[in-house]
């Protein structure tokens, strides 16, 4: 039986997949089990969303939900993920819900948890929840065992100046455009950068809960690539959905990816003695030459599963101060006990800021190796992957590859579809080593 919570919550289409009964179902299974696990109190549960038109119905399935199961409610609106995560923190509450799809498509909508003081659920406490959700007779409160809800209307402020003390020097004559992707930036990004001295110039920030995502942010850079350009600004900051990622634009119009800004805010923290055991978590798709740089300028890279439940379980076990992925879902525990892309980008313009360099100058310090990813459809994932003659495959590309390329078969978690992806010294060699990889997994696809 597939696992109800995915690496980033319950997510699927919503009305079809994501019901109203099954946010129903899941938030009052959340706050019973918490209250079984001997809180003492009534539980206080903070529910955010990001704007897209399906919040607004499944916001109020989990309210019902927290409700009906005796959890008083602090509804703090449309904020970012992060703000939500930093205010189950701030509210000293027992439970975090965003009700957002971060970077998918409008149609689609999630449920994400979060445990007293903004972290994430452990794995053990979803399959319980999980557990509760189908079939569960459960005693419901009467009369003022009912729980209540009342809204937080300071929530964007507190997240706000959580924020700006993060950047150690004022932003002021640093011009940003920053496209907020119709999402949860919308609220508070131009906000926050004008709070910190930028002068900011606001792209996609005007939801109408079915524009989110659309062809702008930080999945679809092109526009704010020409509007960095047009309005001649120093940087670039894209946000997905629901403001937990950050990619950056430079002021030629060229991409920064997840890889250049870690290795850019490695190096920074580590000038400063703040890079816990001159140590980086990235998973395992971040390109080889984010590697490279980090040996040559004497950084550990640390990695981990694709998903940055992952990242997060490694920086927590070994105490570490920087991790996160190539997609720009950046975490800095000291800051955040989740990926904040806001606070990704604040970090990013302060570096630009105390060391008078541009962000072009900044990110060269990464070379990124040519990375090509062919996607095979399969029948069986697991069966393909440990196939014998995928097996000799990979083993002979990385032979030919020897030190200067990399190669990663990896079963996605979501699709029947197994990933090829080759890193070389050119894209021509990554390619065909890609394709040749992928031939014989098509081979087996069905054995």
């Amino acid at each position: 039986m597939r696992r109800l919570f995915g690496t980033d919550g319950v997510r699927g289409l919503a009305n079809a997949e994501l019901t109203p009964e099954l946010a129903l179902a899941v938030s009052g299974a959340a706050a019973r089990v918490l209250a079984e696990h001997g809180l003492g109190h009534r539980p206080v549960a903070v529910v955010g969303r990001d704007p897209r038109a399906s919040g607004e119905m499944l916001e109020a399935a989990v309210i019902a939900g927290l409700t009906s199961a005796g959890a008083d409610v602090l509804r703090v609106g449309v904020l970012p993920t992060p703000a939500v995560a930093h205010l189950v923190a701030e509210f000293a509450a027992d439970l975090g819900v965003m009700i957002s799809a971060s970077h998918n498509p409008m149609p689609d909508n999630g449920i994400k948890l979060f445990a007293a003081g903004g972290r994430k659920l452990p794995d053990a406490l979803e399959d319980e929840i999980a557990a509760r959700v189908d079939g569960c007779e459960c005693e419901r409160p009467t009369g003022a065992r009912i729980g209540r809800v009342r809204d937080a209307p300071d929530a964007a402020g507190r997240y706000v100046d959580h924020l700006l003390p993060v950047v150690l020097r004022s932003l002021e004559g640093l011009r940003v455009v920053v496209d907020c992707a119709h999402g949860a930036a919308s609220a508070v990004a131009a906000r926050v950068y004008r709070g910190a001295g930028a002068e900011v110039v606001a792209l996609h920030a005007q939801p109408d809960g079915l524009n989110i995502n659309d062809g702008c942010g930080s999945a679809h850079l092109d526009r704010l690539r020409e509007a960095v350009r047009a309005r001649r600004a120093a940087v670039g900051i894209a946000h997905d959905g629901d403001a937990d990622r950050c990619l950056a634009v430079d002021a030629t119009g060229e991409v920064v990816d997840g890889d250049q800004i870690m290795a850019i805010l490695a190096l920074a923290m580590r000038e400063r003695g703040e890079l816990v055991e001159d140590t980086l978590v990235a998973t395992v798709m971040s390109n080889l030459g984010l590697h490279l740089a980090m040996r040559e300028h004497g950084v550990v890279v640390r990695t981990t599963p694709v998903g940055d439940r992952y990242v997060l379980e490694a920086l927590t076990a070994g105490g570490f101060s920087l991790g996160g992925e190539q997609s720009g879902h950046v975490v800095l525990p000291g800051y955040a006990t989740t990926g904040d892309g806001l606070l990704t980008a604040l970090r990013l313009m302060d570096r630009m800021v105390s060391s008078g360099r541009s962000l072009a100058d900044l990110a060269s310090v990464l070379t990124r190796l040519p990375q090509v990813l062919v996607n095979v459809a399969v029948t069986d994932k697991t069966a393909v992957a440990a196939a014998p003659a995928v097996a000799d495959a990979i083993a002979d590309a990385e032979a030919e590859l020897g030190q200067t390329g990399r190669v990663l078969l990896r079963p996605s978690g979501t699709e029947p579809l197994v990933r090829v992806m080759v890193e070389a010294l050119t894209e021509s060699d990554a390619t065909t080593i890609a394709h040749r990889i992928a031939k014989v997994v098509a081979g087996h696809a069905s054995a």
